[in-house]
């Protein structure tokens, strides 16, 4: 019996692979030894990886075939639309680091003291906003159905994100349909509840939170992975909601293509758009306006009401895919100091939750220009390793909030009015920033020449 069975040892077991052997082969398929230059990236969804030997039957029969077939048919398709113009390849975390420490300790110091200096002269009014609005009282008391999962920390983000939609404008809490006129016309079709669509939705939850408090009756989740325990099902049980579920990568998201959302006032909310996935949404949202045409027209041709984002990962970041490129060549900033300073905010996180990140941002580089004097530093490996935690954390939080200042300029040159906060968390440090964009009120005159 034991010669019918593969010869791999399972030690947590205490005996071997229950499996059959392959022919010719001690081990099953599941343990057979193979060379890492044997497994390739999938054409079809290089999340996943197939040997190369098998490559021809897999593309037949992979699972992802039929529903990336079923997305190239979907009018809303569009490869690459809101990838960006550039052609480079993504560059990846240990390129980042690689250049970095290939910089002499000179033109590390520089490209910090820029980092200081720019940090200083943009991003001093990014103040804490930290908003949890009554109606999402409901969920912060737990007054929700149980089976609902609940994670306090969550629960608090979601609400402050939705509190600084509230607190900017963009949304309010009133569940009645504004009824208006303006010259003798009845605007009744106006209604004060937009629809939402969640890009990186994820299971759903941060739209589940505005259905729930805000009555929101139109929603779109933009995601291109499969989820369980979506909030779809509690969603789809309310009778007056309509809801869509887009799988698709952003990158590939023509939103002027979706047919039930043509003519749809809406908002753009994001929860988990992790490193680029913050500019693929601005221009996916933004793509038909230009800074250069009036506002007049900017109202007249857009639904978009508002945006909030809650931007993560800036470590991801690429120059291929960022929004606005020329404000970071405005500012002297090249393509590779770019990726170093997205290569640095993976820092912000290095101070514990108790550490004070409003220190003086410029007695950094005095200080580790005086530890550098202090004792032997042969390279950038060895400024890196004599920061202090503390140290790290400031820089990297300096960068992260450079890269979301550009994000939300872009927008503001879109005609929207913007604004970049800080929305900590208690007991967590206060290293994510919420970008909230709001379209300025329409006037009218405007109002009425579109109902005439």
């Amino acid at each position: 019996m034991e010669e019918n069975r593969c010869k791999f040892w399972l030690p947590r077991k205490n005996r071997s692979c229950a499996n059959a052997p392959l022919n010719g082969s001690p081990f099953c398929g599941n343990h057979k030894p193979r060379s890492d230059s044997q497994w390739i990236p999938c054409p079809i969804d290089p999340s996943h990886s197939v040997l190369q030997e098998n490559l021809e039957g897999h593309v037949k029969r992979c699972p992802l075939l039929k529903q990336t077939q079923s997305l190239s048919l979907q009018p809303y398709y569009q490869k690459g639309i809101n990838a960006g113009k550039e052609e480079d390849n993504a560059i990846t975390s240990e390129m980042k680091r690689i250049a970095v420490y290939s910089m002499t300790v000179s033109e590390f110091y520089e490209l910090i003291k820029k980092i200081e200096s720019i940090h200083a002269t943009i991003c001093d009014d990014i103040s804490e906003s930290y908003k949890i609005p009554e109606a999402c009282n409901m969920w912060i008391k737990r007054e929700v159905d149980s089976k609902l999962p609940f994670q306090e920390k969550h629960v608090k983000q979601q609400a402050s994100i939705i509190g600084n939609l509230e607190y900017f404008g963009v949304i309010n809490s009133s569940l009645v349909k504004e009824q208006c006129d303006v010259e003798g016309i009845s605007l009744d079709k106006i209604d004060s509840r937009p629809a939402v669509v969640e890009f990186g939705a994820g299971r759903g939850y941060l739209t589940q939170m505005l259905a729930d408090c805000y009555g929101i009756d139109r929603v779109f989740l933009v995601e291109r992975k499969s989820y369980k325990l979506k909030a779809d099902r509690s969603l789809r049980q309310k009778e007056s909601l309509i809801l869509e579920r887009l799988r698709i990568d952003i990158e590939d998201l023509n939103l002027n293509a979706v047919e039930s959302l043509r003519g749809v006032p809406f908002l753009a909310i994001g929860k988990h758009l992790c490193g680029p996935a913050t500019d693929l949404t601005l221009r996916c949202c933004l793509s038909e306006q230009d800074s250069e045409r009036s506002m007049e027209q900017c109202h007249d041709n857009d639904s978009l009401k508002g945006i909030a984002i809650a931007t993560c990962c800036h470590h991801l970041c690429q120059w291929k895919h960022y929004a606005n490129k020329k404000f970071m060549v405005d500012l002297g900033i090249t393509k590779e100091e770019f990726h170093a300073i997205t290569w640095f905010t993976s820092w912000a996180v290095d101070a514990d939750h108790g550490s004070d990140l409003s220190v003086d941002s410029s007695l950094l580089l005095q200080s580790l220009e005086e530890e550098q004097h202090g004792g032997d530093v042969n390279g950038i490996e060895d400024v890196v390793r004599n920061m202090k935690a503390v140290e790290r954390a400031v820089l990297g939080f300096m960068c992260k909030q450079i890269i979301d200042m550009g994000r939300m300029m872009w927008a503001r040159e879109r005609g929207l009015e913007t604004q970049l906060v800080k929305s900590p968390v208690a007991d967590q440090p206060p290293v994510s920033s919420c970008l909230i964009a709001n379209k300025p009120p329409v006037s009218p005159y405007l109002i009425a020449n579109q109902f005439s």
